[in-house]
């Protein structure tokens, strides 16, 4: 799972937006206006149910990184977490 769900910065990141973006989900800021540094970004093909494959995108490491448990929670309540 990403770590971004529990970063300060998760719903003003640049790089967060192009992880939503490749996941064709909606973003939670229209116009991000903070740049991570040295994101890593892990990329997996998985095959879903379907027999479908999919690409799924995960930062999983961040220089920027402050945890704040449950931010993404905290700005979209009553949401499922990402997966």
């Amino acid at each position: 799972m990403c770590i971004c769900i529990n970063c300060k910065w998760v719903d003003r990141c640049i790089t967060y937006h192009d992880v939503e973006n490749n996941h064709g989900v909606n973003n939670i800021c229209d116009v991000p206006n903070f740049k991570a540094l040295k994101p890593y970004i892990h990329v997996s093909i998985v095959k879903d149910n379907n027999g479908d494959y999919k690409t799924d995108w995960d930062v999983q490491s961040c220089g920027s990184f402050i945890e704040e448990y449950g931010k993404w929670s905290k700005i979209n309540p009553g949401l499922e977490l990402p997966v």
